[in-house]
């Protein structure tokens, strides 16, 4: 059975890792080619776009799939429309991954924006050393008169003038993100709603630091089906090849 999964997400490599080596698929990871050195999944993959819903719904006539996995980021709400377009045009049955969002806890001192351009303006008009933990792609909306330690797999190009950048790849350990808020001097902290454990330590080390968190919110979610992880996912799989339930496969 061949099933192509859109990735770059753990809950994709989870998935990838599971079907390496079983004959009875024939995965392919999708990867958007964000980051420059992707961590090389153990089932064939390629990487790029496909060329909008019409593209991917041509992939997947030609390359025969019989089921599509979009386990994509959270805030891929592009690719996940596309996805459910190109299933639907290519009759294709398409599941969505989307793991559960963060909640805040006793003692988190969170403020919650819808986007963006609402995060810089929650930052406030006085001078700020503030830590961002929102990848590469939308920094344009932060400027002065802050100052950024600005963290993402691969460090922005070229790094902005009013900007300090740490290339490092989750996941991360309370106590390392302490330090790292503590040795910058980190005022605020801005990250998007991604949920997951790879990277939510630095809210823990935040909430302990008593830190202000900037939070911005999730675009709508996905169409159904929808499951919240890859264990979900690899029963829908199942279902789908008239298999039993993953687990008593």
């Amino acid at each position: 059975m061949r099933v192509l999964i859109l990735g770059g997400t753990t809950e994709a490599s989870a998935i990838a890792r599971t079907l390496a080596g079983d004959g009875r698929f024939a995965p392919v990871l999708s990867l958007a080619g964000r980051t420059r050195a992707p961590v090389v999944p153990p089932i064939p993959w390629r990487v790029g776009g496909f060329g909008g819903a019409e593209g991917l719904a041509h992939y997947l006539t030609r390359e025969g799939v019989a089921a599509l996995i979009d386990a994509t980021h959270p805030f891929a709400a592009r690719m996940k429309a596309n996805a459910a377009r190109a299933g639907a045009m290519a009759g294709v049955p398409r599941l969505a991954v989307l793991r559960p969002g963060w909640a805040a806890r006793e003692g988190d001192r969170w403020i919650e924006v819808a986007d963006m351009a609402r995060a810089f303006m929650a930052l406030g008009p006085s001078p700020r050393r503030v830590f961002l933990a929102i990848g590469r792609q939308e920094l344009a909306a932060f400027g002065p008169p802050h100052t950024y330690v600005i963290r993402s797999v691969d460090p922005p190009d070229p790094v902005p003038a009013n900007a300090t950048a740490i290339a490092a790849r989750g996941p991360f350990t309370e106590a390392a993100e302490g330090a790292l808020l503590v040795a910058h001097g980190i005022d605020v902290l801005v990250t998007k709603n991604a949920g997951g454990e790879a990277t939510a330590a630095k809210l823990a080390a935040a909430r302990s630091l008593r830190l202000p968190v900037v939070v911005v919110a999730r675009p709508a979610p996905p169409e159904p089906p929808v499951v919240s992880d890859a264990a979900a996912a690899l029963d829908w799989l199942a279902h789908q090849a008239g298999l039993p339930c993953w687990r008593g496969v």
